[in-house]
């Protein structure tokens, strides 16, 4: 046993630096880290998960949970509500779709519930490799961004970020929401990469400029984009 003991001891000993430096990040590419840099002092905030996909793997608001952040998390996968009520109680968490009008849509769950969409082209991707595949269609119904936030964001509440995968959806997400009443201070979309240099033939790009938000930050696949009339970093 006290060789055992031994053993752990300098297991432990070899790891220590590593493990007293190491940071927690739930996103899948670091979004939370550069959002906690971004919010860096301000203690409580708001934010809004559109395909929230799970309360901790791929999340890019547990950690803001964790802060004593608060905010709603839409996902449209059944079962998604229970687990988010289980493990993120104080949130308001949502089992449905996003869509530009209220509707039911066909609702694609795959091996890899990552990869679930609302989108046929994305299925048609998707099973171009073998080790996807489709498990299971039912029909969701889906709301409108702006809907959805008429109905359950407290009045007078301001939005700190709002952060989007919808797999293949993502633009039907943004043109689903009132931009006049709603305005994040930030905006995450996952999306293709695409050159910085040709940032005027993004779809997503020009839309976000339209509502007045400028390009931000980037990591691979999502896009940071800032309220250009929001001036105090939301502190």
């Amino acid at each position: 046993m006290s060789r055992l003991k031994n053993m752990v001891k300098r297991w432990l000993s070899a790891w220590a630096p590593q493990l007293r430096y190491r940071v927690p990040a739930y996103s899948s590419e670091g979004e939370d880290l550069i959002l906690k840099r971004i919010f860096h002092g301000k203690e409580k905030g708001t934010y809004v998960d559109v395909g929230a996909h799970h309360p901790f793997r791929f999340s890019n608001t547990y950690l803001f949970y964790q802060m004593k952040w608060r905010g709603i998390n839409i996902d449209p996968m059944p079962g998604t509500q229970a687990l988010f009520n289980r493990y993120r109680p104080e949130d308001i968490n949502l089992e449905m779709g996003v869509s530009l009008q209220k509707q039911q849509l066909t609702y694609s769950i795959f091996n890899e519930p990552a990869l679930n969409t609302f989108s046929a082209d994305k299925v048609a991707e998707y099973t171009q490799e073998a080790q996807y595949k489709v498990i299971e269609k039912v029909k969701i119904d889906t709301w409108p961004l702006s809907v959805i936030l008429d109905e359950y964001l407290q009045a007078g509440q301001s939005i700190d970020f709002l952060t989007i995968d919808a797999e293949g959806l993502d633009m039907e997400v943004l043109r689903s929401n009132n931009w006049h009443k709603y305005r994040p201070a930030y905006v995450l979309v996952e999306s293709q990469p695409f050159e910085l240099e040709r940032m005027d033939a993004s779809e997503l790009y020009n839309f976000m400029q339209q509502q007045g938000y400028c390009l931000f930050a980037k990591t691979y696949y999502t896009y940071f984009f800032r309220n250009m009339t929001h001036h105090d970093d939301a502190r």
